[in-house]
C-alpha cells in the first residue's frame, strides 16, 4: 500500500526548517497536524492545596517548554518573585534554550542534560543537599519519579498543568495511510474519541517504548517505530517506511 497521506497528533512545528516539511516535499506525501492532547492550566489554588511552596525550594527540574512556561506563570499567580540563586536542572538544550524566554541566562545557575531523563540524573545527584521541585502534568513518565526516588534526594512533584483529551469529532470520515503518536495520551484520546477505531489499512506510526507499549495494549500494529539505531527520529522512520511502500 503506497503511502499519500499521513496525520501527525502533534501541533505544526513553527520553525520553518523543520524535518516534516523537507519529508513533505521529497517524498511527494501530504502531512497532517492536528493535536489529539492539549494542556489545560491548573490554577494556584490548586498548587497551593497541593502543598507545594515555591519558596521551600532551590531547585527546579524542568523537562519540557509546558514545565517552563507553567512554573513562571504559577510563580506570577502566587506573586512570588523567583531568585537569583534558584537552579535550573533542564532536560535536554531545547529546554534550556526556552528558558531564556523567562531569565537572563548568562546570570543563572543552569545545568543541561542531553535528552532523556536519565542522562540528566547525573547532574541532579552532583547537587544532594538542594531542595528540588518538579512541576510537571497530571501525566508524569512513570521512570521519573523512580529516578529520582534512586538518587535519594529531597523532591516534591507539582501538577501545574493537565493533559486532556482533545476533540476530534471533524476527523470522524477522514482517513490516512499512516497516524503519527508520540505518547500514551495520543493513543487513549484515539480511542476515547473513537471506540470503535479498526486500523484495517492504516499504516501506526510509533515514538518511544511507552508508545508503542500502549498502542499494543489496544490491538494496534505498530509498522513504523522510532527511535532506533537505524531511524532516531520520527521523520527518518517515516523517510524509510515511505521509500519502501512507494517503490512498490
Amino acid at each position: 500500500m503506497k503511502v499519500k497521506t499521513i496525520l501527525v497528533s502533534q501541533p505544526e512545528p513553527k520553525v520553518e526548517n523543520s524535518p516534516y516539511f523537507d519529508l513533505e516535499e521529497k517524498e511527494k506525501v501530504k502531512i497532517d497536524f492536528i493535536p489529539f492532547i492539549h494542556v489545560e492550566s491548573v490554577d494556584a489554588k490548586e498548587v497551593r492545596q497541593q502543598k507545594v511552596d515555591l519558596s521551600q525550594f532551590t531547585a527546579i527540574i524542568l523537562t519540557s517548554r509546558n514545565s517552563v512556561d507553567h512554573f513562571f506563570r504559577i510563580a506570577d499567580e502566587m506573586r512570588y518573585k523567583v531568585p537569583d540563586s534558584l537552579k535550573y536542572f533542564c532536560q535536554s538544550e531545547a529546554v534550556a534554550y526556552y528558558l531564556q524566554k523567562y531569565v537572563v541566562y548568562r546570570k543563572r545557575k543552569i545545568y543541561v542534560g542531553k535528552r532523556t531523563f536519565q542522562e540528566l540524573s547525573p547532574l541532579i545527584k552532583k547537587y544532594k543537599g538542594e531542595k528540588f521541585l518538579l512541576p510537571s502534568s497530571d501525566k508524569l513518565k512513570p521512570e521519573i519519579p523512580e529516578t529520582l526516588d534512586g538518587l535519594k534526594i529531597e523532591w516534591k512533584q507539582g501538577v501545574f498543568y493537565k493533559t486532556v483529551v482533545s476533540d476530534l469529532s471533524n476527523l470522524r470520515n477522514v482517513f490516512y495511510d499512516i497516524l503519527v503518536f508520540f505518547s500514551p495520551s495520543g493513543i487513549q484520546s484515539l480511542f476515547e474519541n473513537f471506540p470503535d477505531f479498526k486500523q484495517n489499512d492504516t499504516r501506526i506510526a510509533v515514538f518511544g517504548n511507552s508508545t508503542v507499549k500502549a498502542a499494543e495494549e489496544h490491538d494496534l500494529t505498530v509498522d513504523i517505530q522510532a527511535p532506533t539505531p537505524e531511524t532516531p527520529s520520527m521523520t527518518m522512520a517515516l523517510q524509510k517506511y515511505i521509500k519502501e511502500a512507494n517503490k512498490k
